[in-house]
């Protein structure tokens, strides 16, 4: 018999990509959810009046990074699943989109109200997208992903 045997997929990539598809779907859903119910979805989640006016006045590019970013992140994670070294870019341009909303939502036009649970969310959120850029990294350096 010649050749190398096909190898198998570490039970943590399995962990990590179904963790990462629950994790991103939620961004998917309320993305989604954001567009389609709108300001009846934003007093539901405990938005106030100013900011949904905010996210009303958020122009049309803000609107593409931040769909970058969400369905960036839930592909990145269908990719890891698929053992494809895209993973690692899908994950990195996702990252790099909602560091722009970062910047965006505290720096070019601050959210009204933006308190400690929004920060602390945003960070849990920045770490997640670390991690998924830098396991899909670890993962395609090792030869699981190809």
């Amino acid at each position: 018999m010649t050749g190398a045997s096909p190898s198998r997929t570490p039970w943590h990539l399995w962990a990590a990509g179904i963790g990462g598809l629950l994790w991103n779907a939620y961004g998917g859903f309320d993305y989604f959810m954001s567009k389609t119910q709108g300001e009846t979805y934003f007093r539901k989640v405990g938005m106030t009046d100013a900011q949904i006016a905010h996210y009303f006045t958020m122009p049309g590019w803000m609107t593409a990074v931040w769909a970058i970013g969400v369905w960036g992140a839930l592909l990145g994670s269908v990719l890891l699943l698929a053992r494809s070294k895209w993973a690692f870019e899908v994950f990195v341009a996702s990252l790099c989109a909602f560091v722009v909303s970062l910047i965006y939502a505290y720096v070019i036009a601050p959210i009204p109200g933006a308190g400690t649970s929004m920060i602390v969310m945003n960070s849990v959120i920045l770490l997640g997208c670390l991690f998924f850029a830098w396991y899909a990294f670890s993962q395609r350096k090792a030869g699981v992903l190809r």
